[in-house]
């Protein structure tokens, strides 16, 4: 104070100055106050107002959707009813597939050159209802893929962190010294009777969907006994995602010929062979080979994605 005064004395400063910003300070200081609190009710209000409106639309949201699922149940229970009434009594005869079941009978062999008329049918004259069931299956397995697959593409962290999750997220049971020997005795048996399967089932039970399913079974051996390490080398997902699609688009185009050749009275100068012979069915054969990879690489697909909990393959 002594050195203020002193200053005072001297003409340099002066003093009721400071007493006047001394007795502004805390009118200035509670005004601001007043303000600050004023805001936060403000903003606590703004925000009460908000949660109000989303628990208002959440829960017309839900009304909606319950409203919803009640009203589509009741239709297609309805369109059931409807189609049951038509269906014959139990234990009669439908007139309409007579003709239809003797001419998978008298003429299966002849028409699609296959021994077994349950190939030939489901490759043959409900090929395209086959070609269906194969894209559900491509699009299930793209669904998942979409939902679960994690990798240094979409990841938030950097791709060191993308190496360290895979380390510390793995559970690998290939350790396990039995299961690693079981594996090498096994997996080439079920691989050549996926094969079997696959190749010989226009003359005898099997096809696509059997060999393919024998096949993907065996690739799931194979990651469980060896690790997906050495899986992700052999079956990368790229790999995965051609073959299925190559399987896909050979479908389609060869059966697209068949439709277009059939529906305007051409001969598709597809040989079928002789029946019997592993050669032999027209398209019966490549058509099984291609739904035998989609259904093998769906199921390895499924249980990849699901098996290494969220984290995606090799690339």
């Amino acid at each position: 104070m002594s050195g203020r005064f002193l200053h005072w004395l001297d003409g340099e400063e002066e003093l009721l100055e400071h007493l006047s910003d001394g007795a502004e300070t805390p009118d200035a200081s509670r005004k601001e106050r007043k303000h600050l609190v004023s805001g936060l009710k403000d903003e606590v209000d703004h925000s009460a107002r908000g949660q109000k409106v989303i628990r208002m639309e959440r829960t017309m949201f839900y009304r909606f959707y319950a409203v919803t699922a009640v009203l589509s149940c009741l239709c297609l229970l309805g369109v059931l009813l409807f189609v049951v009434a038509y269906l014959p009594e139990f234990g009669a005869e439908n007139p309409r597939t007579l003709p239809v079941v003797e001419r998978y009978v008298t003429r299966g062999l002849e028409e699609t050159g296959a021994v077994n008329i349950v190939s030939g049918m489901i490759l043959d004259y409900r090929a395209f209802d086959t070609l269906g069931e194969s894209h559900v299956l491509f699009t299930a397995l793209i669904c998942v893929t979409i939902l679960l697959r994690v990798d240094r593409k979409n990841m938030r962290t950097e791709y060191e962190d993308y190496h360290l999750i895979r380390e510390e997220r793995y559970h690998e049971i290939s350790g396990d010294s039995i299961l690693h020997r079981v594996g090498m005795i096994l997996i080439p048996c079920v691989a050549l009777y996926g094969i079997y399967v696959l190749l010989n089932g226009q003359n005898s039970p099997g096809g696509g969907f059997s060999g393919g399913a024998v096949m993907g079974a065996g690739m799931i051996i194979y990651a469980s006994a060896f690790g997906f390490r050495k899986a992700d080398r052999l079956i990368t997902a790229r790999l995965s995602s051609v073959l299925t699609f190559a399987a896909l688009g050979f479908y389609s185009f060869a059966k697209g010929y068949v439709f277009f050749t059939g529906a305007n009275g051409l001969e598709n100068h597809i040989p079928k062979g002789t029946p019997g012979a592993i050669f032999s069915g027209g398209l019966i054969l490549p058509l099984d080979i291609a739904v035998g990879l989609v259904v093998a690489f769906t199921m390895y697909g499924f249980y990849s994605l699901f098996r290494r909990g969220n984290i995606g393959g090799g690339q």
